[in-house]
């Protein structure tokens, strides 16, 4: 985020900043989404390393795995949408608390 937290108004801001955001994609008769590829990719790294640690370690995202593999979907489908929710948890750790106005 920088030393400009605040021009980050949406976790999907965010999420387009890691290049984790989604983009429409069709082929032919297939519609599918894809991760962004452009954005800061530090970030993006960091964001691969906390979904591959968690696959490895903890197992809400195993079982997770093994229902969205019976629903047909792909491995690389299921880390887009884990590096999506990685995103969405560390921008509300790191965002700025919201401040009031003054009355």
């Amino acid at each position: 985020m920088g030393d400009n937290p605040e021009r980050l108004g949406s976790e999907v801001s965010f999420a387009a900043l890691c290049g984790v955001s989604l983009v429409e994609r069709s082929s032919g008769s297939r519609q599918y989404r894809r991760l962004n590829r452009g954005g800061d990719r530090q970030a993006n790294a960091a964001l691969h390393r906390i979904v591959h640690t968690r696959l490895r370690f903890d197992p809400r995202p195993q079982d997770y795995y093994e229902r969205r593999i019976k629903e047909g979907k792909t491995r690389r489908e299921f880390v887009r949408c884990l590096k999506r929710y990685a995103a969405r948890e560390v921008f509300h750790l790191v965002r700025p608390p919201q401040s009031c106005p003054p009355p």
